[in-house]
């Protein structure tokens, strides 16, 4: 008995040591808010112990704050150190979700999604702000989308690419940065309207900061104008200027996919133009995988519509020499 309480507890333990608080929060400021409350929907709900599973319309609402009545939030409790993706829902239906802005998007594989990364297990919540609803900041507050190219280093620290700035304290171990894949790391931040420095860290000490010079830079620090909601080109690292991968763009296969029909009412095929093996997913607009091939090694692949319903929706395809590509797919 006495072995299976301590077992528990240090399940209970490990399931608890990397969590992390995250409060949510939209600002609904001169918006009706619809009858049936505010909600948001996302990849975190399962975790967090909400019913109906991820990017469930209904299973998260949100509470109307006392200080403000134009705020509605939640806090929950998710693993550190992952990337979560959510939209804020005006009631409590698909259709009530919000418009997301480009700048705010996940924008890969035709994702609308919000997204963020929690990179920290501190005693605190991560709150990056109550944002407006279908905006991309909250209110005075201004988006930037840091980006940078690490893919001349020699190699990264495992404390991870931070960006560290006047907008923050210069703190090179608050703000770290997130890959979707490969070797572009990227953050979003909030920042109010103005001319703003900073730099980039692999690493999170201010001993790994890149040492940039340039006309991209002022005594070491990289200087950025904000006049509005910004997605900053992406740079390599210690440079003001793109990363040069001699050779690679010229040599790299592009992957041309034809698919017929498109719209389909009853079944679309995708036809491959090498011979590598692919992995396929079909994915609804929210982002969910409603069906999945992998390894699969003919010329071409019959998804068939079945229990799919009429919408749109983006098929997502990779093959082994890490090429990838996504289409547009519309069933009637």
């Amino acid at each position: 008995m006495k072995k299976g309480f301590i077992v528990c507890m240090l399940a209970a333990v490990a399931t608890t040591a990397f969590a992390k608080k995250v409060k949510f929060a939209v600002d609904m400021t001169g918006i009706t808010v619809n009858s049936t409350g505010m909600h948001i929907a996302g990849d975190f709900q399962t975790l967090a112990g909400y019913p109906g599973g991820d990017f469930s319309s209904d299973g998260t609402p949100l509470t109307q704050e006392i200080a403000n009545p134009n705020i509605y939030s939640v806090v929950v409790d998710i693993p550190a150190f992952a990337k979560y993706e959510y939209k804020f829902l005006n009631g409590d239906q698909f259709y009530d979700a919000e418009f997301v802005p480009v700048e705010s998007r996940v924008g890969y594989d035709f994702n609308d999604n919000r997204w963020i990364y929690v990179d920290s297990l501190a005693n605190d919540t991560t709150f990056a702000g109550a944002i407006m609803f279908a905006g991309n900041a909250p209110s005075g507050l201004t988006l930037v989308r840091f980006m940078v190219d690490v893919q001349n280093e020699s190699s990264l620290n495992a404390a991870g690419v931070h960006v560290a700035g006047d907008h923050q304290g210069f703190d090179p171990a608050t703000n770290r940065l997130y890959s979707f894949g490969g070797s572009v790391y990227e953050i979003i931040n909030y920042v109010t309207a103005g001319t703003h420095t900073f730099k980039y860290y692999n690493g999170n000490t201010a001993l790994t900061g890149e040492v940039v010079a340039g006309t991209c830079a002022v005594a070491g620090e990289r200087v950025l104008a904000v006049p509005h909601d910004t997605v900053l080109s992406t740079v390599c690292f210690s440079s003001c200027d793109a990363c040069i991968a001699a050779g690679i763009a010229e040599n790299t296969p592009k992957m041309n996919v034809d698919m017929y029909p498109n719209p389909a009412s009853e079944y679309t095929t995708l036809k491959f133009n090498d011979n590598a093996i692919h992995t396929v997913y079909v994915k609804d607009i929210a982002g969910r995988i409603i069906r999945s091939y992998a390894d699969y090694g003919n010329a071409e692949l019959r998804i068939e519509k079945e229990n799919i319903p009429s919408g749109i929706y983006f098929v997502s395809i990779e093959n082994t020499d890490r090429t990838n590509t996504a289409l547009k797919l519309i069933i009637q």
